[in-house]
């Protein structure tokens, strides 16, 4: 592959490019080989790993960029998606780019849900899989000074007084407490206060509490010394020393155990933290976010969550509606997600017809505005037509509609109806994730995975 001579002579283009590493991940030597070549031949710096253990362990001590991640590894313990939670969850600064000779769209977007930042397929295509690299880790490079409301998208009177509400309370150091059910988009908003913080230009770090093993959490905020238990064997810095000078976003804290928010609290009330196995304590200057779906008041009255943690965190109490409480931002929403993924995926802008809109409108998303993102991505991927129309929208009738005529042949009919309806909303309300759907239903895990399976309900996107 040939390249003019006044790129290879512009030296502030390969100096620039050079600082940018890629880790490629594939059990096939003559592939890792291939693309090292191609990498390097751009400038990149390039790290290799033949399996998903490898690239973890590689990630543990290497900075990185961008991971190009092989799918299928049949030689590996952890095969590409199993590798990709794992990237997604410990490094979620870090975009993950996934290849696969075995593609599918139900593989695509399965992966994109994972966190993948984007999905390419065998055989590579040279020129598509440089775009994806230089795409993701521009995607992925910190912005500068965030608009303090710019992440926040809707015109209707909750999402107004949301952003006057972040730029007021951006600018101080204040600690904030983000109520909102599963898919508000909490997230979306502690980045807004970051961006509207003195913090702005430090770094933003995200950790969800309640996706952290608990006999690992305490190495993920604090970080751990090399041999402070089975498997460390380098140290590590955890996610406060990371977030040094900038903010750390902790969600989903109501899911941490007692002993842990002991630790938390101690970690608040002195500015220090102890890495696992260390002997000494390192002051840190961070600005502490949290969110949670879950009614804490009632959590410390069951027990179960400290008080003195919970005044700690709620200085400054946020509360997300739910999309069912601002169904007129729909429109503007569905155009913001459409023009996000029609970029991302090279496709040409969809527009919806007036009864598509009615559709979404009459739904009652239990996912909320992560559902419809979803949903949007989906049709983005999956849709060449447009416009898109109701029939084309994959929406289940309105939960209500299971009772309209009311017409069950017997008993068990109505209360396997009734289940049904309860299990898919939970699942949507939590991503598909089994484990905090079978939480809130206060049922096991393993009971819930059978009752999925006895009511006949997907777990596919």
């Amino acid at each position: 592959m040939g390249y003019p001579l006044d790129f290879l002579c512009d030296r502030s283009i390969l100096t620039d490019a050079m600082a940018e590493t890629v880790l490629i991940v594939d059990d096939e030597r003559g592939i890792r080989e291939s693309l090292r070549g191609v990498l390097e031949d751009e400038g990149f710096a390039v790290e290799k790993a033949e399996s998903g253990d490898a690239a973890l362990r590689r990630l543990a001590t290497a900075a990185v960029d961008c991971v190009l991640l092989d799918i299928y590894m049949p030689n590996s313990q952890l095969d590409g998606m199993a590798t990709l939670e794992c990237v997604r969850r410990q490094y979620p600064h870090i975009p993950v780019v996934m290849i696969s000779g075995h593609g599918t769209i139900d593989t695509a977007v399965r992966a994109i849900r994972l966190g993948a930042s984007d999905f390419i397929e065998k055989p590579l295509n040279i020129e598509r899989t440089l775009q994806a690299v230089r795409h993701a880790i521009a995607t992925h490079r910190p912005a500068p000074t965030p608009s303090p409301g710019g992440l926040i998208v809707g015109n209707s009177v909750p999402m107004r007084a949301l952003r006057q509400q972040v730029a007021l309370t951006g600018p101080t150091d204040g600690r904030v407490l983000i109520y909102g059910e599963s898919g508000t988009g909490k997230e979306l908003v502690a980045l807004a206060l970051h961006g509207a913080s003195k913090r702005a230009d430090r770094t933003f770090v995200a950790v969800n509490c309640a996706a952290v093993p608990e006999d690992l959490i305490e190495s993920e905020l604090f970080g751990h010394v090399k041999g402070a238990f089975t498997g460390a064997t380098e140290s590590r810095r955890g996610k406060f020393e990371q977030a040094d000078g900038g903010t750390l976003f902790l969600d989903e804290v109501g899911d941490m155990s007692l002993r842990m928010q002991a630790k938390l609290l101690r970690a608040l009330e002195s500015g220090t933290i102890e890495p696992v196995g260390g002997q000494g304590a390192r002051q840190v200057d961070v600005r502490v976010i949290a969110a949670t779906n879950k009614r804490l008041d009632e959590a410390i009255e069951r027990n179960q969550f400290r008080a003195d943690l919970f005044y700690r965190l709620n200085v400054v109490p946020f509360q997300l509606p739910p999309l069912r409480e601002h169904l007129e931002d729909i429109p503007v929403l569905v155009e913001h997600f459409t023009q996000q993924f029609s970029q991302r995926y090279g496709r040409p802008p969809l527009t919806l017809t007036a009864d598509a809109y009615d559709k979404l409108r009459g739904h009652d998303w239990p996912g909320n505005v992560r559902e419809l993102r979803n949903l949007i991505e989906r049709l983005v991927i999956t849709e060449s037509a447009s416009p898109v129309t109701a029939e084309h929208i994959p929406l289940e009738a309105p939960s209500n509609s299971i009772w309209a005529s009311f017409q069950f042949g017997s008993l068990r009919e109505g209360s396997e109806a009734f289940e049904r309806e309860l299990v898919r909303r939970k699942l949507a309300e939590f991503d598909g994730n089994v484990t905090q759907a079978a939480e809130a239903l206060g049922i096991d895990r393993s009971y819930l995975y059978r009752r999925i399976k006895a009511l006949g309900i997907s777990l596919r996107g």
